[in-house]
């Protein structure tokens, strides 16, 4: 069984599964419906995405909007990342805020992203293999995103400025303020 617990922001979970260790190496569950049912909540995910990134990578801070919203299992399977979910729902008494959790092969942890957020990454080892599950399928037409570095939102991503690596794309996206789709709180999913 997977122990979870909710971060600051409602809805947004951690989880650390039990790890079984031994003479051979380890042995832990990544996934059981039946336990994050109980812990989190009821989900069905769809789809499995890999990515691997070098040191400074970020990635984000991307969401689909309706109808192809997605939530997120997220972990790492090599290295470390510092991961970000910036709640994007208007209304909500958390508004514009963030949680930020370190993510690596050690620690094992994984991070579940609701709907209505947004979600980025950065790669804070020499390489990165970042592993997530969706509640949805990828939708291009669907994309949207904020600025990683809105100063707004006041994210710390833990590695100079000088050495963060962007898409294209990732560096053309408007701050929170600017956005020109956000979801409703309660609604819009």
């Amino acid at each position: 069984m997977n122990v979870t617990f909710l971060t600051e922001m409602p809805d947004v979970a951690v989880i650390e599964p039990r790890v079984f260790m031994d003479g051979r190496g380890y042995f832990f569950e990544s996934f059981s419906q039946s336990d994050f049912e109980a812990h989190v909540g009821k989900i069905h995910f769809v789809q499995d995405n890999e990515s691997k990134s070098r040191y400074g990578v970020v990635r984000g801070l991307h969401f689909q909007k309706p109808p192809c919203s997605q939530a997120k299992l997220v972990r790492v399977v090599k290295g470390g990342v510092l991961d970000v979910a910036v709640d994007i729902r208007r209304g909500s008494p958390t508004f514009g805020k963030h949680v930020a959790v370190e993510l690596t092969e050690e620690n094992r942890r994984q991070l579940f992203i609701p709907r209505g957020f947004a979600h980025g990454f950065c790669v804070l080892t020499e390489e990165a293999i970042f592993q997530y599950k969706c509640d949805n399928y990828y939708s291009p037409s669907s994309e949207g995103a904020i600025a990683w570095d809105d100063p707004d939102l006041g994210i710390d991503w833990r590695i100079p400025a000088d050495r963060v690596v962007l898409s294209e794309k990732d560096r053309h996206h408007p701050r929170l303020k600017d956005a020109a789709w956000l979801f409703d709180y309660g609604g819009g999913m």
